[in-house]
């Protein structure tokens, strides 16, 4: 099967016109996309190339900064603020002891509290901001929130439709949802010294949640997508590359709600290549969720393919949050 079919560009355009038959034929190719790798890539989302490159200009400047000053903002994972080289290693989220990976991540999130002191205390903790050293970061980061947020909405109301299911079924549980945005930095060998036996920019993994959306830059020590040689493909494979587009790709929760029609992308982002130490990539990733506490329980068949006993999703992302984070 080639790339083109197995991990496509989809472009929003037609599904956003109104059209029946545009909104169908694109639903449709959504569907085929996450049965076999879990992975989409979109255009027509309306987020500029220009502001997500006001992202990456702001948070250099954050990157730039000595460490003595970054370490004012350190966190765990789960947190908010600057995740430093050492702080998680994606690899145990599946059961893999790996090296810490090789990055580092400025991370924000959902920060507009329910009232619930015991909910708010984790999944909707203040956002820090860097406000002496980086000020314009939490302007241009703030805006790229409200419009990943809108994007990761409209991509839910895509995917009910791919499913034959009305348009709110995932919608009607993000009123107050949990999200992050990681920032993450991957600098060359210079940064983070010679990668160790096993030891990735980010291990292999699963994402946690409902939907992703990814902004990256292309490299050699960039991403890489698990195609299953049952669907053609060859094991690990490059993932694709548009600049204009945003790579999509559902988590766990997301798999699970659809019975495993749907597979949970694996996927793992290289180390700094051999012929290119000095290689330097940023990529914006945008994890979005649910309503804390949302119960998410199979689709039953003929959609859904696999009965998962349902879980509660805020245990099973802290869970998995838990499981990755080092130190």
């Amino acid at each position: 099967m080639p790339d083109a079919i197995r991990i496509p560009v989809i472009d929003l355009t037609p599904w956003l016109s109104g059209d029946g038959d545009a909104r169908a034929a694109t639903a449709a190719a959504v569907d085929t996309a996450l049965t076999h790798a879990g992975f989409l890539l979109i255009t027509g989302h309306g987020v500029s190339r220009e502001s997500r490159a006001e992202v990456r200009r702001a948070a250099r400047l954050f990157f730039a900064l000595p460490d003595a000053v970054k370490q004012r903002y350190a966190v765990r994972v789960g947190g908010r603020g600057w995740l430093g080289r050492g702080a998680e290693a994606n690899g145990y989220a599946e059961g893999t002891r790996t090296p810490p990976d090789l990055k580092e991540s400025w991370t924000v999130g959902a920060d507009r509290p329910t009232g619930v002191p015991e909910t708010d205390a984790f999944w909707f903790q203040p956002n820090v901001w860097p406000e002496d050293e980086v000020p314009v970061l939490r302007t241009v980061v703030e805006g790229y929130l409200t419009a990943m947020r809108s994007v990761a909405d409209e991509v839910l109301r895509l995917m009910a439709a791919a499913l034959g299911q009305p348009a709110d079924f995932f919608t009607r549980h993000t009123a107050h949802p949990t999200y992050t945005l990681n920032v993450n930095w991957y600098p060359g060998t210079g940064v983070v010294g010679e990668p160790l036996p096993g030891q990735y920019r980010i291990g292999p993994h699963t994402d946690f949640g409902t939907v992703t959306l990814l902004d990256r830059q292309q490299g050699r020590g960039g991403l890489q997508v698990y195609v299953d040689p049952a669907d053609g493909g060859t094991g690990w494979e490059d993932a694709p590359y548009d600049p204009d587009a945003l790579t999509v790709n559902i988590g766990d929760l997301m798999a699970r709600w659809t019975g495993d029609r749907w597979r949970s992308g694996r996927h793992r982002v290289l180390p700094p290549p051999a012929d290119a130490p000095s290689e330097d990539l940023m990529s914006l990733v945008y994890f979005y969720e649910c309503d804390p506490h949302t119960t998410v329980a199979p689709l039953p068949a003929p959609v859904g393919r696999v009965t998962h006993n349902p879980v509660d999703s805020s245990a099973y992302l802290r869970a998995k949050l838990d499981a990755i984070s080092l130190g």
